[in-house]
């Protein structure tokens, strides 16, 4: 996620028929990766897959980046700082179970099921790809905050082809160790991007001060 200057509050942007494009927009695409959040995060815990719950970690992520740029274009920048700073915390909730499991699972590793892993990292492929050919249309229209959010769903579904090759490959070997090596790698994606979240919040929350400062003068 891009850490360059946010969304300004309240600008004539909002009212530019772009704006009412780009809400609706990004309103389907959190919602789409709100839901299949609970899906992957389901089949995840079912198969035993380290990876795949990782993985549904990245939706949440994604739900937050695209509710972010929905509320940008209509609440002042100090609301807008708080409700991304509990969004970062957000990501981290399932972020920490998803760490928890993985060191349970270096104690005792067990492969994964892969058959259920490979179809939900299909269905996360399909999910991310339509998120990634709706925000194609808008990703110029809303600052670095758009540009993550199309350049985060285009890239994960990289990620998702390197889990079901890790799928495979865990069907070929019976080994667990890829899934968890790839599991702590996307774990270590996610702690960033909500650190990443927090931190844009937290300029944010700077520049709402020096404007009210600016305002009192």
């Amino acid at each position: 996620m891009s850490r360059e200057t946010p969304l300004p509050g309240r600008s004539h942007a909002g009212d530019a028929p772009e704006a009412g494009l780009l809400r609706r927009t990004v309103l389907i695409v959190a919602g789409l990766n709100f839901a299949y959040f609970f899906v992957e995060f389901t089949v995840a815990l079912a198969a035993g897959s380290v990876s795949l719950l990782a993985d549904s970690v990245d939706f949440l992520e994604d739900t937050s980046i695209n509710l972010l740029i929905f509320i940008a274009l209509g609440w002042p920048m100090a609301r807008r700082a708080a409700m991304g700073k509990l969004m970062a915390l957000i990501i981290l909730g399932p972020a920490a179970l998803a760490a928890w499991e993985a060191v349970g699972r270096f104690a005792d590793p067990v492969a994964p099921d892969v058959t259920p892993l490979v179809l939900a990292s299909l269905g996360a492929i399909a999910v991310n790809g339509t998120s990634a050919l709706l925000l194609t249309r808008v990703r110029h229209h809303g600052g670095s905050l758009s540009s993550a959010a199309f350049l985060s769903a285009r890239n994960d579904v990289l990620v998702n082809v390197a889990i079901i090759a890790m799928g495979l490959l865990t069907a070929a070997t019976g080994s667990p160790w890829p899934d968890l090596v790839l599991g702590c790698l996307i774990i270590l994606l996610a702690l960033h991007a909500a650190h990443e979240v927090w931190e844009v919040s937290e300029e944010e929350r700077l520049a709402a001060r020096a404007l009210a400062g600016e305002e009192i003068d």
